[in-house]
């Protein structure tokens, strides 16, 4: 069983950077792709980017591409998720996931493909 946390959120200013990371603690094997989600009040909870353990490959949302960079950590079954020139709409609630249910290694995965969930981190964007 995993344990995912994740770190790093806070409030900054729109233009401004930040960087989430996520560790998924307790397997020893590789967790074959880790994403990040985000939900803001009143909305939906949406994927935002993914890596797959297999490239490794990388997949973004359209509305975080050439903004957002999703990396693997030194440390196995970690990820950051470097966010640059951030926006209002940015704001809300960052989700950590984990291990996948299905074989794909192609897009973002939906929420019920991951099998292993962190608390969230929160990420203001506001002047």
């Amino acid at each position: 069983q995993l344990h995912v946390a994740e770190s790093g959120g806070g409030s900054v200013q729109p233009g401004g950077s930040l960087i989430l990371f996520c560790e998924a603690s307790g397997y020893t094997s590789d967790a074959r792709a880790m994403g990040w989600f985000r939900q803001s009040p009143g909305k939906e909870r949406e994927g935002v980017a993914v890596v797959y353990s297999r490239g490794p490959a990388t997949f973004y949302v359209d509305s975080v591409q050439g903004r957002f960079t999703i990396s693997q950590g030194k440390i196995l079954n970690s990820v950051f998720l470097q966010m640059n020139n951030l926006k209002p709409e940015d704001s809300g609630t960052y989700f950590c996931a984990a291990d996948l249910r299905s074989n794909r290694y192609y897009g973002i995965p939906k929420e019920a493909e991951y099998r292993y969930w962190g608390q969230g981190t929160q990420v203001t964007v506001s002047s």
